[in-house]
């Protein structure tokens, strides 16, 4: 990190160019950021694991100076939403789970966006697709234009989760959280190949709005690799809710600002999208409000895994498959058959996700019977250990259940998965063994393309986690003041009561396997975190093919193939990667020592660090 700066400060001083909000300088050397990445550290003190150093550095400052885990996720969170714009900010939401050493509890934050109070039931709907002969109309087409719109986003849950969050466990205001992301906005960071990249796919989105192209696309190109993007409206933002708190979010100018960008959305002469206005008003960013909730839970091989409840589907189905294989022997099974199992039992927790799972504001979601032991015995009498079953695969009964074979099944659930695999993860432990764990979005790589003009951040397009077509029978359908359901799964694992891995991870409805599989490697198939994390994904969310990354299929598609298992390569529609997840997380070790690791070549590759290298 030290080095990586002294580049920067090299950079500037040789160009010595005053650059306005969003600019980028002239190119220097090739991908600098990366080189000072390290993705995994041991040390002592404190640790942190993220996508990006500046974001690291800025949690590693905290702890430094005195914070605590708290104080340093939410410091590293909002220099996220400095150099990964397009997967985090304050234009989005997110879960927050975190373990307190004083009390030895696990809680959590909900601050999950919400519906606006007039979202009508056929939002989706293109009204010019509304004919005699097609009286209900069809929905907009989900790529590039529903994602592209004012109607998908949600009211932000980001800002309220960080005073939360502080207000709860932390020792800082959130003035002094938020001082090192102002000063990487105001300074600028080294683009690297990724935030080009990105750039580059949501080009013909941010092309359609004035304030986007302004910010991201200077002079029509994405800011070159090696150059210094600077972002002094974000800057100022941050420094508005510095001084005055997330009233000046939620309220005053800056949320008449946030709404008309909504409902008039800064478009263009020039872009052919329909950008669909929203119906998000200042009276609905005035009543959001996060949610204290208590965890999901279950025991898995003697730890305690504790996860994020709905209105995240996260901690129910990671926690349902947990209980599913923990009926088997996989430390004892051969690689192909401890994957077909991990395949399988994530199938039917896919499965009940689907058909139980929503904002329980609104649906009376059985996370009990979800999370129960006894349910998940009965749900693995369903896995056959040589053959794949045929998917769907059907729901349980959580109405009846008692964990002898054969299992009852219900109904199956329409479901379409509209998740994006955008996203980011952050884990943060401290020298008085406090953990946090982070999952924060603004949805789509790019949300929903909208920057508030003058303000420097970027809206979601969050709202396109509902079902696309309202169904009154679906768990997950739009409604006024509802929160869609989410993948996202910040997981901390206790053994005998104190933290033992935190992890977590964006992609979407990918997110929940690969936590998963995260977990089976690192508890089941005798890997260390830094190879749980690293090694080949692949995600079975009850669907006929296996999404895998092609190093997957190269290491086990043969192997897999008896079984019944069609593997076919993980990429997604809006770009070119084939990536499943960007995984970060800390272990403690023997003696004090915490192991912090991120991905090392994902996403091209995470920053771990630690506060000291020895006690």
């Amino acid at each position: 990190m030290p080095e990586m700066r002294r580049r920067l400060a090299a950079i500037t001083a040789v160009l010595a160019l005053s650059v306005t909000s969003g600019a980028a300088l002239s190119p220097a050397s090739a991908d600098p950021r990366s080189t000072d990445k390290a993705a995994t550290a041991t040390g002592y003190g404190g640790a942190v694991s993220t996508v990006d150093p500046e974001a690291s550095a800025a949690a590693i400052e905290v702890l430094r100076k005195g914070g605590n885990a708290a104080d340093a996720a939410v410091a590293a969170a909002a220099t996220l939403g400095v150099t990964e714009p397009y997967s985090a900010g304050i234009g989005g939401g997110g879960y927050f789970v975190y373990y307190d050493a004083q009390s030895g509890e696990v809680g959590t934050i909900d601050g999950r966006e919400t519906a606006p109070a007039a979202m009508p039931h056929d939002a989706f709907i293109d009204p010019a697709t509304v004919t005699p002969q097609n009286p209900a109309g069809s929905p907009y087409r989900f790529t590039p234009e529903l994602v592209t719109s004012g109607v998908s986003v949600g009211v932000p849950g980001t800002p309220a989760t960080w005073e939360r969050a502080l207000e709860r466990w932390g020792t800082l205001g959130l003035g002094e959280a938020l001082k090192p992301a102002i000063k990487v906005a105001t300074r600028g960071f080294v683009v690297d190949r990724t935030f080009r990249q990105q750039t580059l796919d949501n080009k013909l989105r941010f092309e359609a709005f004035t304030s986007t192209s302004k910010l991201f696309l200077p002079g029509g190109d994405a800011p070159a690799v090696g150059s210094i993007f600077r972002n002094h409206e974000l800057a100022a933002t941050y420094r508005l809710l510095a001084e005055r708190g997330t009233d000046a979010f939620y309220g005053g100018a800056l949320a008449a600002e946030i709404a008309d960008a909504v409902q008039s959305p800064p478009k263009t002469a020039t872009t052919g999208l329909p950008v669909p206005a929203g119906h998000l008003t200042a009276a609905d960013l005035a009543a959001y409000r996060v949610l204290d909730q208590a965890p999901s839970h279950v025991t898995y091989r003697g730890l305690d895994v504790y996860g994020m409840a709905p209105s995240s589907s996260g901690g129910t189905t990671v926690g349902e498959a947990l209980n599913i294989l923990g009926t088997f022997d996989m430390a004892g099974m051969p690689t192909a058959n401890a994957l077909h199992h991990y395949l399988e039992a994530s199938a039917l927790a896919f499965a009940d996700r689907g058909k139980y799972v929503g904002d329980p504001a609104f649906v009376d979601v059985p996370t009990a019977a979800l999370t129960d032991e006894l349910f998940g015995k009965e749900r693995a009498c369903e896995v056959d250990p040589l053959h794949a079953a045929t998917k769907p695969v059907a729901p349980g009964d959580v109405t009846a259940y008692d964990g002898a074979c054969p299992a009852a099944a219900a109904a199956p659930a329409e479901e379409r998965d509209t998740e994006n695999i955008s996203t980011t993860n952050l884990t943060v432990a401290d020298k008085w063994g406090n953990v946090a764990e982070y999952t924060l979005t603004i949805e789509q790589t790019g949300g929903s393309g909208i920057v508030v003009p003058g303000r420097g951040f970027l809206l979601n397009n969050e709202l396109t986690d509902f079902s696309t077509v309202y169904n009154a029978g679906d768990p997950n359908r739009i409604d006024p003041g509802k929160r869609p359901r989410s993948s996202m799964s910040p997981t901390i694992i206790l053994k005998e009561g104190k933290p033992f891995l935190a992890l977590g991870s964006p992609g979407g409805s990918t997110i929940i396997t690969t936590v998963l599989q995260a977990i089976l490697n690192r508890v089941d198939r005798g890997m260390s975190t830094p190879q749980a994390i690293a090694a080949p994904r692949a995600a079975q969310r009850n669907t006929p093919n296996v999404t895998a990354e092609p190093e997957f299929i190269t290491a086990y598609g043969n192997q897999l193939a008896p079984f019944g298992h069609t593997l076919v390569p993980s990429g997604d529609a809006f770009t070119s990667a084939a990536e499943i997840g960007a995984a970060t997380a800390i272990e403690f070790l023997p003696g004090g020592a915490l192991l912090a690791a991120a991905e090392p070549s994902r996403r091209g590759g995470g920053s771990a660090m630690v506060v000291t290298a020895s006690p």
